[in-house]
This record gives structure tokens, sequence and C-alpha cells, in this order.
């Protein structure tokens, strides 16, 4: 086991990063739970929703924006215009 606690805990995305030697706040998590994205938000990562998979749907998308995704997406087309605008930002 590499980390103590599971989502919704940061430790999961704070090893990942630790392990790539990548400050959290300039990592990019692509989550379809809110779990997920209360984790990476905790580990202070910019948290993108996702609701493209089967179980994706209209509910999962209101829940992971009210976990506070940053932007919640249906198609990972979507990701290359998200990332653009996450590397252009001060």
């Amino acid at each position: 086991m590499q980390v103590a606690v599971g989502k919704p805990a940061p430790d999961l995305f704070e090893f990942a990063a630790k392990s790539m030697l990548a400050d959290n706040r300039k990592c990019i998590v692509i989550e379809d739970s809110v779990s997920g994205i209360l984790a990476a938000n905790a580990a202070r990562m910019y948290a993108v929703g996702f609701v493209g998979g089967s179980h994706g749907s209209d509910e999962l998308a209101q829940r992971l924006s009210a976990a506070n995704a940053k932007v919640v997406i249906d198609r990972m087309d979507k990701l290359l215009k998200i990332i653009d605008a996450f590397l252009a930002r001060k």
C-alpha cells in the first residue's frame, strides 16, 4: 500500500505528484467521481470532472460541479482546450 488513506483524502494525488517531482498546483486531475474531485481539490490540483463514461449523466455532472470541479466535460476531445487554458493562466 502506497498511501494510507484513499479518496476523498488527497493522499493518492499528493503521492503521484511527489513521485513525478511535480508541484500540485501545476497538476490537472480528470475524475469521474465526487470523491476524486474532492481529493484533487484537497491536494490543490485543478479538478476536471468527466461524465463521458457509461455511468455519466446530467445528475453526475451536477454532483461533480457541486464538489467544485473547475469544469465538467463529456468528451475527452474537449480536454485540449482546458489544458491550453490551464497552461496560459498566470
